[in-house]
């Protein structure tokens, strides 16, 4: 009988969604973390569910060739995959979007998927930060402790020495315990950086306000619970980017081509976002993310779901002559949304509402592409309904979880569309997660 603490000789056969590695014993599920498919591992078992055994690796018997020495610590900042060979991460993360499709929407992918590579460290330009004492830092891994987030290589070390700056600014009297969280945003080239700390109580701010002098900042702002409402105390909260926005023609992940009908010449864009404003976190990949995007999106009207600040909005406005609509419900986000369409060269229309309400009102979009980047949640069913109901030309689905977006894929699938082109970006290099796209064309 299975029980937590137990250990198990074990072969992982592959990896599955959450980067734990699949294995079996005596008929049952076992979901192993730290392993690679095709080492002989022994595995103490942490936890055991009725349909699955969960453990973690505490002996590698046999190694795989692609084992290495963490260049990270793979239990800060989600690294899990840490301990493998960095094309085989790649390689187990294409597995990883084909295992999911084929057991959650029930489709086989009739081509190889190929995930374009990032550089391992200091790609990520937004980071929470969590706060206890005079201690600053990631969760690690399943806990509520805190990690040194300069173990985890995913932030440049200037961003890193700021941030506990910062920290140290309160520290050292009771008004330490008065920081529950700090947020990070950069821009791409990472010469500029904004700082918001969320307080417990405002009184701290007087003393936050009193004491910072740094250089390294453009922007530092606080607030607290009881009111939303950002307040600067140096610069201003917000970041700019500036994107060089070239087609892509290709299947390929970084493969030019000829610009899809419509497409104007290409150039940079100027994208505004708040430091606390959701925001793509890869530095190296975001203009070939929205390359895609945009490569992928058909003649014709447009519509963005979920628009955020507006990255793939403002890059299909500036480039193409069709119209082109936002759809985003964050009050942060939208703000900078509405200032992102009203400065583009061509402005766009944008609506600060739920993409369920915007649905709800709209008309079928027989003629449209709808662009989605939804939450690690995916489309919840009235919205994954209400876009079945509109009928869109074309979907253009982006994801931060493979699950989710299988999920969703399987009810457009079952509702009439063909499942098109899949590409995916290693946006979190060393963790299992994964960007993917997913084109769906209505039959």
């Amino acid at each position: 009988m299975l029980t937590p603490g137990s250990e198990l000789v074990l072969v992982p056969e592959k990896a599955v969604a959450g980067g734990s590695m699949l294995a079996r014993h005596d008929g049952r599920v076992v979901l192993v973390r730290g392993a690679i498919p095709g080492e002989r591992i022994l595995a103490r078992i942490e936890r055991v569910a009725r349909d699955v055994v969960h453990g973690a690796v505490v002996d590698v018997i046999e190694p795989h060739s692609d084992r290495r020495e963490p260049l990270v610590d793979p239990a800060c900042g989600g690294n899990t995959f840490a301990h493998i060979a960095y094309k085989r991460q790649l390689t187990l993360k294409a597995d990883i979007i084909a295992d999911a499709f084929a057991r959650i929407a029930r489709v086989v992918l009739p081509n190889p998927i190929e995930v374009a590579p990032s550089p391992e460290r200091g790609y990520r330009m937004r980071a929470r930060f969590h706060v206890r004492g005079q201690r600053v830092g990631f969760y690690r891994e399943s806990t509520h402790h805190l990690c040194d987030a300069a173990t985890s290589g995913q932030l440049q070390p200037s961003a890193i020495q700021t941030v506990h700056a910062i920290a140290g600014l309160l520290a050292g009297d009771e008004s330490a315990e008065e920081v529950l969280a700090i947020e990070l945003a950069e821009n791409i080239a990472g010469d500029a950086r904004a700082i918001h700390v969320e307080l417990r109580d405002e009184r701290t701010a007087e003393r936050l306000a009193s004491s910072v002098e740094t250089s390294a900042l453009t922007g530092l702002s606080w607030s607290v619970p009881s009111d939303a409402r950002t307040r600067v105390v140096l610069g201003s909260p917000y970041v700019m980017d500036s994107l060089d926005i070239r087609p892509l023609g290709g299947s390929s992940p970084g493969e030019i081509g000829p610009p899809p009908q419509g497409f104007g010449e290409p150039g940079p864009i100027r994208i505004r976002r708040h430091v606390r404003a959701f925001f793509q976190g890869n530095r190296y990949l975001l203009s070939e993310l929205v390359q895609r995007v945009l490569a992928l999106v058909a003649d014709g009207p447009v519509i963005d779901l979920y628009a955020g600040v507006g990255l793939f909005a403002v890059s299909l406005a500036s480039t193409r002559r069709d119209d082109v609509v936002a759809v985003e419900a964050d009050a942060v986000s939208a703000l900078d949304l509405t200032a992102n369409a009203a400065s583009c060269e061509r402005p766009f229309l944008s609506h600060h509402v739920s993409v369920e309400e915007f649905l709800r009102r709209s008309r079928e979009m027989q003629s449209h592409t709808v662009v989605l980047d939804p939450p690690r949640t995916g489309l919840s069913r009235e919205a994954a309904s209400g876009l079945r109901a509109c009928r869109p030309r074309r979907i253009v689905y982006v994801s931060c979880d493979v699950a989710t977006l299988a999920r969703d894929v399987q009810g457009f699938v079952q509702a009439g569309y063909r499942l098109g082109d899949i590409h995916a970006f290693d946006l979190f290099p060393n963790t299992a997660h994964v960007e993917t796209i997913a084109v769906l064309d209505r039959d």
